[in-house]
């Protein structure tokens, strides 16, 4: 990997990650289109830890309050609110992605990076979060539930819709934002609680994924050690600006304004692999 190609797939995930358009299928899509290669699942999931850093942050005051009344909680039955019952959601909807992750990690390392896969993704799922958002209009519009009161079973289904983010071209933000207006939260507390229930997997993720990023045999892109602490840093910078500009954005419009250029980018890459512009593994 030249210096080029790790600021340009820093920035690319930097920018894509929050956003409900899948970070994993722009990377993938990026490297191929330009670089003519894959830069790799591992690079992947460790310029993720920038960005999930940026959600340590971002998030911290609210992060530090789970975690607090969490451990209260377990020591005392009386503190038991609602920062503690979310500590216990973030846990339980991490359950789900985290045993898949690991029963299928061949698979999300070969199989699901092929384009065509991704490019199909990046329509179907488009019409999942305009269902949601017509569900949520349509349904839901007397009475949307802020976070404080989420249940167990939302952390269930958002859990569950988090998995089909190992699929590249889905996106983890858009499958846990659209469960979110499925079952009737408002759209801000939605996206909130998809960051919140990325961090443990995605963290994890990442950690476990830095040896196999320093591997240079096999085919494909590989990042030195520098190449990888800078796109990190650049997905970390991005990323935190990204965050503030998307919760501003969903306060105020619907996720529905994501779809159009999902399906503009899966069209647009199916007829590049149609032609032989670019190959899809």
């Amino acid at each position: 990997m030249t210096w080029l190609q790790a600021i340009v797939l820093g920035l690319v995930q930097g920018l894509t990650e929050f956003l409900p358009v899948s970070s994993s299928g722009h990377l993938r899509i990026v490297s191929e289109i330009w670089f003519g290669d894959d830069a790799g699942a591992s690079f992947t999931a460790v310029t993720q830890l920038g960005t999930e850093l940026a959600v340590l942050i971002y998030f911290a005051r609210k992060i530090f309050r789970v975690v607090a009344a969490w451990f209260r909680g377990l020591r005392d039955a009386t503190q038991r609110g609602v920062d503690y019952r979310l500590g216990w959601y973030v846990i339980i909807g991490t359950i789900p992605i985290g045993v898949l992750g690991y029963l299928l990690k061949d698979e999300i390392r070969t199989a699901a990076r092929n384009l065509w896969l991704v490019a199909t993704m990046l329509i179907v799922f488009s019409f999942v979060i305009l269902a949601a958002e017509y569900v949520s209009s349509k349904y839901y519009a007397a009475r949307q539930r802020p976070i404080d009161e989420v249940t167990a079973r939302d952390a269930v289904v958002m859990g569950l819709a988090q998995c089909l983010a190992l699929v590249p071209g889905v996106s983890r933000s858009g499958a846990t934002s659209s469960a979110g207006l499925f079952l009737g939260l408002e759209r801000r507390a939605a996206v909130e609680l998809s960051f919140l229930f990325a961090i443990p997997a995605v963290t994890a993720s990442g950690l476990f994924s830095l040896p196999d990023a320093f591997q240079t045999g096999g085919p494909g892109l590989h990042a030195s050690g520098p190449q990888l602490l800078v796109a990190t840093v650049i997905a970390f910078i991005v990323g935190y600006a990204a965050i503030a500009w998307l919760l501003d954005f969903v306060s105020k419009h619907s996720l529905n304004w994501f779809v159009g250029y999902r399906i503009i980018v899966g069209v647009t890459v199916l007829g590049l692999l149609s032609t032989g512009v670019i190959s899809a593994t």
